[in-house]
């Protein structure tokens, strides 16, 4: 009977680890999908990983802007960057520091159903941005 009641006991524990490992948040690596500009006329994507593991969640990665607009001619126009995005406090509020044809950008938000926020690019006026991380 002794033996059955430890059996039990680590099947117990055995499973509980194992549920809470397949449940565990990964925050390693994420997808970053955006609408910018008055009329959501840009569309931000990118695939982030985490660059620096710790308490304030750091993440970085490529990439591309794509503008979605009505008023495009002779196709899309397209630009290529980089993003290095982090967490403040409990994950409602991300700031973000983007680089778009070597042009820096700023971009601080708070999360609702969103992140929404404002993008600030040197020489251009600010445009609303909303953020979408999954």
């Amino acid at each position: 009977m002794r033996r059955t009641i430890r059996r039990d006991g680590w099947a117990v524990l055995l499973g509980t680890v194992a549920l809470c490992l397949c449940h565990a948040p990964r925050l390693n690596a994420m997808e970053f999908l955006a609408q910018a500009g008055v009329l959501g006329e840009w569309e931000l994507t990118g695939n982030l990983s985490e660059s620096e593991p710790g308490p304030g969640k750091q993440f970085s990665g490529p990439l591309k802007m794509k503008h979605v607009g009505i008023c495009t001619q002779d196709g899309p126009d397209e630009r290529a960057g980089e993003i290095r995005l982090q967490f403040a406090g409990s994950d409602s509020q991300v700031t973000a520091e983007l680089v778009l044809d070597d042009a820096p950008c700023k971009y601080s938000a708070r999360k609702t159903h969103a992140y929404e926020g404002t993008l600030s690019c040197a020489g251009r006026a600010p445009v609303p941005m909303l953020v979408w991380l999954r």
